[in-house]
């Protein structure tokens, strides 16, 4: 299954290339002397859990950051209290013990690397808001462009009117079955050799339950209504022909409560990621947040370290919710099948389509099909767990 990274997380890199380069007319693509860019996702809610931080590196412009091994990770309050964070590999820390952020608490990130700079956070505290969910929705519709698909809508309110300043983030999880599915599969007759057979296929490949994580910048505010609520805000739109929905599917809406500066840092994300072309030439200033390096002021450092209270909210649909007896979405892969000869020219073909998992067995060749007995599938048409995990999450209701 694909792990799908915040969206933020890759463009800070770009974007520092971009607003680097920004001031030369003559626009370059290879940058010698691109500077290093410590890139800091820190992201700690109020929820009591193991906090997640990621740390990584970037050399090049345009370039996958590459993760910061073997940092010295920590918060601390304060009322005294230090939380220790573990390298979990790939540039991921995790807390070693769970925690969340409390209100009338300062918090602040300390981080140092294994080539010994140092870096901190201004200290902050939790933004005082009591904004709740009040409904996620799923609705069909026809979006501006005109396309027929099923819209999530949420709903929220703070009566004290304190929150303003509102992000959110979902995790869609989705039942797939495999369209070719074979209650048989081809084994070997025996260690060598091409000879096939047919035997019972007892492995729970039939069905599976991926999860994705949204990758957009979804904003919203109230500062300038009447009220602290947010009525009728879309979230995802899924158009009817996405096999994600072909059966049932569910989608956690999660609502964080930001601080001004949280906020308009993310708002300049989003106004920079869906301009037209980042290579213009009026650029903003370098995109500040509130980590800096302790030994060098001078350091570019990216990223934010960002206190959120956290309210989330969970629904499921069936795709026949919404277009009963119709038929479904296209499957991911169009699963053309092919019958190849059990062997050519000394070389065992279908064994070994079978065992490096590039094919599967979906019946017997018909007169379409020759000259081999089988029909062979590309894998993901009957083998679901190559999209995600066969069994269910422990939140899945069937419906």
């Amino acid at each position: 299954m694909k792990n799908l990274r915040p969206k933020y997380h890759k463009f800070l890199t770009m974007l520092f290339g971009v607003v680097l380069f920004s001031c030369i007319e003559s626009f370059d693509t290879t940058f010698v002397d691109f500077e290093s860019v410590l890139v800091v996702e820190a992201i700690i809610t109020d929820i009591p859990k193991f906090q997640k931080i990621n740390v990584s590196r970037s050399y090049e412009f345009n370039a996958e950051p590459i993760p910061e091994l073997n940092a010295n990770v920590s918060v601390v309050d304060s009322d005294g209290n230090i939380y220790l964070f573990a390298d979990s590999g790939n540039g991921s820390y995790i807390s070693m013990e769970s925690f969340g952020v409390e209100q009338g608490i300062q918090y602040q990130l300390l981080l140092s690397t294994s080539d010994g700079n140092r870096y901190r956070s201004d200290a902050e505290q939790l933004q005082v808001g009591n904004a709740k969910i009040l409904n996620v929705d799923a609705k069909r519709m026809v979006n501006e462009k005109g396309e027929d698909g099923i819209v999530i809508l949420v709903d929220s309110f703070d009566p004290m009117g304190n929150s303003k300043n509102y992000r959110f983030e979902y995790e869609e999880t989705y039942h797939i079955i495999a369209p070719l599915w074979s209650p048989l599969e081809l084994a070997p007759v025996n260690d060598e050799g091409c000879e096939m057979r047919l035997v019972p296929n007892i492995s729970n490949e039939q069905n599976c339950f991926p999860t994705s994580l949204s990758k957009d910048i979804l904003l919203t505010s109230t500062e300038y209504l009447s009220q602290d609520r947010v009525e009728n805000f879309q979230i995802r739109f899924i158009n009817r022909n996405d096999y994600i929905i072909s059966h049932r599917y569910s989608i956690l809406v999660r609502q964080l409560i930001q601080s001004d500066q949280a906020f308009e840092f993310y708002n300049i994300l989003l106004e920079l990621s869906s301009s037209e072309s980042l290579l213009s030439q009026v650029q903003p200033g370098f995109l500040q947040g509130n980590i800096f390096s302790v030994d060098n002021s001078e350091e570019h450092v990216l990223g934010l370290f960002d206190l959120n209270t956290i309210d989330e909210e969970r629904i499921f649909f069936n795709y026949n919710d919404f277009y009963p007896e119709e038929e479904l979405p296209p499957f991911l892969d169009p699963c053309i099948g092919t019958a190849p000869p059990i062997e050519s020219a000394n070389r065992c073909l279908v064994r070994t389509l079978i065992e490096s998992g590039a094919g599967i067995y979906a019946g017997s060749s018909g007169p379409d099909l020759v000259p081999g007995p089988y029909r062979i599938v590309p894998r993901i048409c009957g083998d679901c767990k190559v999209l995600g995990p066969a069994e269910p999450p422990n939140f899945w209701i069937e419906g």
